[in-house]
């Protein structure tokens, strides 16, 4: 049988067969001796053990179309990234972390911001026009009025959906909304696994239909920028690249450069500074990283 890999824990990988029933499974040890180990989200070849209790052994793990490290997950078609649009407003130096560690795995993001009913109008548009500038797309949705589910229902259809936005912003109850059993889902494993409590949050897919998974990811405060070279985190901000023509010298990192497009752009509000600041700022920590 084939199915996906939906959490694993404690030696056991939890494998959804593609129609909501989730096996027990362990890992042969020939994926130790090739130092391979499972992800959640890897699409898998098991054997049934057990259809009463739903074990089983994995046997196989098909090929991965790519493997995020934070966090630590298989074959993500896309992230969908939630802010608040008030209460907390959003930290937009976070987001930009975020859509640059996307960036740099190729995995599509699509930016929704929360409790719209909260927020006004001026501040959606100011936002809509940063992100939808910078080549994302963006929604607003209101998780406690219902407005917007269907539109997140139908960006979620037939993908593998990574939920990532700090502690605060309605990702659980955004989960809880689309697939009401997930909470019912991860008490009933865990009541089967657990020695003990465990403190630590783990990766976990929730099954929403067929086709269609989503991870809701621990909550978080930084992001982690993977290793880089410096000079090459532009290429992670494609509006600037309209504007590189104007800059005097090839390879310009838009940051001391007298004459550069870029800054010019921002001086001009052709780009809007809050991508530019942050830009600059994740510049210079990447820059102190390689000095030490």
């Amino acid at each position: 049988m084939t199915g996906k890999i939906i959490k694993g824990i404690a030696g056991f990988y939890y494998v959804n067969d593609g129609e909501n029933r989730v096996y027990q499974c362990r890992a042969k040890g020939v994926f130790r001796n090739r130092k391979i180990k499972p992800l959640v989200g890897d699409n898998v070849e098991f054997s049934v053990l057990d259809d009463e209790t739903l074990e089983g052994n994995i046997d196989e793990i098909l090929p991965r179309k790519n493997a995020l490290v934070r966090p630590a997950v298989a074959n993500v078609d896309q992230a969908m990234v939630l802010f608040a649009l008030a209460q907390p407003s959003p930290n937009l130096n976070l987001l930009d972390r975020f859509l640059v560690m996307m960036a740099m795995e190729a995995v599509p993001v699509v930016i929704c911001f929360n409790k719209a009913d909260l927020g006004d109008r001026a501040m959606a548009d100011a936002y809509r026009k940063i992100y939808e500038g910078a080549g994302y797309e963006v929604h607003f949705i209101s998780v406690r009025k219902e407005t917007g589910m269907e539109q997140v229902r139908s960006l979620l259809r037939g993908r593998t959906t990574v939920l990532a936005g700090p502690s605060g912003v309605g990702k659980s109850s955004l989960t809880n909304r689309i697939q009401p059993e997930a909470s019912m889902e991860t008490g009933g494993i865990s009541r089967k696994i657990e020695r003990g409590k465990h403190t630590t949050r783990h990766s976990e897919l929730f099954f929403v239909e067929k086709d269609t998974y989503m991870m809701d990811t621990p909550g978080f405060s930084s992001m982690y920028t993977p290793d880089m070279e410096a000079s090459g985190l532009k290429d992670f901000f494609p509006e600037f690249e309209a504007y590189e023509e104007g800059c005097r010298f090839l390879g310009c990192v838009h940051i001391g450069e007298r004459v550069c497009g870029v800054k010019a752009a921002v001086n001009e509000d052709k780009i809007p500074q809050s991508r530019y600041e942050n830009y600059r700022l994740i510049y210079e920590e990447l820059k102190q990283k390689r000095r030490y």
